[in-house]
Formats: structure tokens, sequence, C-alpha cells
């Protein structure tokens, strides 16, 4: 059946939902763990560097997308080991692919920050 929650209270329960699931992922993925804390430390040096607004919004939202896309790809990851542990080419498929997107992810973020730096303090 349907959830027949609506308005505040399925907003409430859905935050719930989420902070149940960073929680989860803290937990047991060290992955995210790594990340999470790169996006704390970035966010601090992001705002250390004497950078226009819209290039400190870039640096800092590089960085909040790994930690997006690590969530997925650890979401991705559950599901297919929920389905069996035996070895198979779609479940290998799925976990390499989302294993791609944080490797581009995480591509993007460099490329954004040695522009954004580059250009700063590299640059005449």
């Amino acid at each position: 059946m349907a959830n027949q929650t609506t308005g505040l209270t399925r907003i409430i329960k859905a935050t719930g939902y989420s902070l149940k699931g960073l929680r989860a992922a803290w937990k047991s993925e060290a992955a995210f763990r790594q990340e999470a804390i790169m996006v704390i430390i970035a966010i601090i040096v992001a705002f250390l560097l004497d950078v226009q607004w819209i290039e400190r919004l870039l640096l800092i939202s590089s960085m909040v997308l790994i930690a997006i896309v690590e969530l997925l790809n650890s979401a991705i990851e559950a599901v297919v080991d929920r389905i069996g542990t035996e070895l198979h080419e779609l479940s290998a498929k799925a976990k390499d692919i989302g294993s791609a997107a944080v490797f581009i992810s995480i591509c993007l973020a460099i490329f954004i920050w040695s522009v954004v730096i580059g250009n700063h303090y590299f640059v005449s």
C-alpha cells in the first residue's frame, strides 16, 4: 500500500529517513566517511581562499557532488549485495558503473579546484 502521509508530516518523516541513510552510510561505508571528511576540510579551505563567491560555490559544490555520488554508489552496491553474493556479470557491471561515477565526480572536483586555484595563484 502506498504511503498516505502528506504535508509537513511527510517532510518530517522523509527527513528522518534521510538522516537514517546518512547514519547508515557513515557507519558502514569507509569510502563515504573518507569523502565526508574530505568535503568538510575542502569547505573550510574554500572559505579561507581569496576567491569570488561564485568560485567558492563551485569549489564547495564540486566536493558535495562527490559525497552525493558516493551515497548513490553505496545504495547501488547495497541493492546488488541484497540480491545475492554469487558473482554475476550484471552485478559486477552495476558496481563498476557506480564506481566510475564516483571517479568522474572526483576528477571533476580536481579539475575545478585546479582551475580556480591556478587562475588565482599561478596565472598573472
